[in-house]
């Protein structure tokens, strides 16, 4: 090949590698990383695309030069001449390909078998999918349940998942993974948080009409303040229950994000106001506590008028019996009624 057609290969090649790089890299891509897990899977996803911009420089630069030089001329409907093909560049691009794409498939192994390890001391977590609401729960902080996930910084955290229903998938962009939870199977996922903040938890499964909505939130917390949580918290398991125990259970699991309720000075309006139990329940024809029992564990039961069904998810239903309880008596004392 003559220089001078080396050189304008080598100019299209630089005008579509700029082009192609800074689209890679101008735009937010992706979410800010938060996760040890995350910052190594991003170094395989800029491998990656490092290799493809440079083959697709490469594939443009060759394409745009024969598109100008071997253009047929207007008019012209002979045929080309017969030519035979370049056995070294025939291998060429059947090995270095090969190599490329061998290299991304080791790469990716190391970082999945690394963002597997657990180390020696993981939390451990069981997340429940249920149509269309997340619930968590801390076994070795006996069992401690909420539907907002709390974690401690740079600690490793041992998800087991498992779908009460069908299938769903769990995914906090931030920390670039996904799992799915399927009835039936348990699976796992590994995450070590790097960074604190609130990020979204959401279902990337389609899981029925009110998949939308299923979303829930992780805060990332440091290790001091989340022991604090997990002690203020566990008040609500332990016997006895109390006004104390219940508002617990009521801030830890979001309830004022969806109800007016003004001894835990909540404002929610997505739901009843719950200032209003015992007029309710006289409404629905039901004792207090039964009434205010069984709207927790199935929502469905009772709708007040001016309200959707299927908004407020069951999954309050597998709250441990010490919480359940020590909820429904804080919301029939602080709603007027009596226990």
């Amino acid at each position: 090949m003559r220089r001078g057609a080396v050189f304008q290969l080598l100019i299209f090649a630089a005008v579509v590698g700029v082009i192609t790089t800074v689209t890679a890299l101008y735009p937010n891509w992706l979410p800010p990383q938060a996760s040890e897990q995350a910052d190594r899977i991003e170094y395989v996803f800029w491998y990656v695309t490092a290799i493809c911009a440079a083959i697709f420089s490469i594939v443009g630069a060759v394409l745009i030069y024969s598109i100008i030089k071997f253009r047929a001329a207007p008019g012209d409907d002979s045929d080309g001449p017969p030519i035979h093909g370049h056995t070294g560049l025939e291998i060429a691009w059947t090995a270095v390909p090969f190599l490329l794409v061998t290299s991304m498939g080791i790469f990716s192994a190391v970082v999945l078998a690394r963002n597997d390890r657990t180390g020696d001391n993981p939390l451990k977590v069981d997340v429940t999918a249920q149509q269309f609401a997340w619930s968590f729960k801390y076994p070795q902080q006996k069992n401690l349940a909420t539907t907002v996930l709390r974690l401690p910084v740079n600690r490793t955290v041992r998800f087991h998942l498992q779908a009460l229903d069908v299938i769903h998938s769990f995914w906090v962009p931030e920390f670039s993974q996904k799992q799915d939870a399927v009835p039936g199977i348990d699976t796992y996922l590994t995450v070590t948080p790097n960074k604190t903040g609130v990020f979204p938890i959401i279902c990337t499964e389609l899981c029925g009409l009110g998949h939308a909505t299923m979303r829930s939130t992780v805060i990332v917390m440091t290790e001091k303040a989340w022991s604090k949580w997990v002690k203020a918290a566990s008040a609500a398991t332990a016997g006895g229950g109390g006004a104390n125990a219940g508002k617990a259970v009521f801030d830890q699991n979001g309830c004022g994000g969806c109800h007016t309720f003004k001894p835990a000075s909540a404002t929610g309006k997505v739901g009843p106001d719950l200032d209003n139990l015992a007029q309710d329940a006289q409404k629905a024809g039901k004792p207090l506590e039964d009434f205010v029992h069984e709207s927790i564990v199935d929502p469905n039961a009772y709708i007040e008028k001016g309200y959707p069904a299927n908004v407020m998810p069951p999954t309050f239903k597998s709250l441990p019996k010490e919480q359940l309880d020590a909820l429904v008596q804080y919301l029939i004392s602080g709603s007027g009624g009596a226990k």
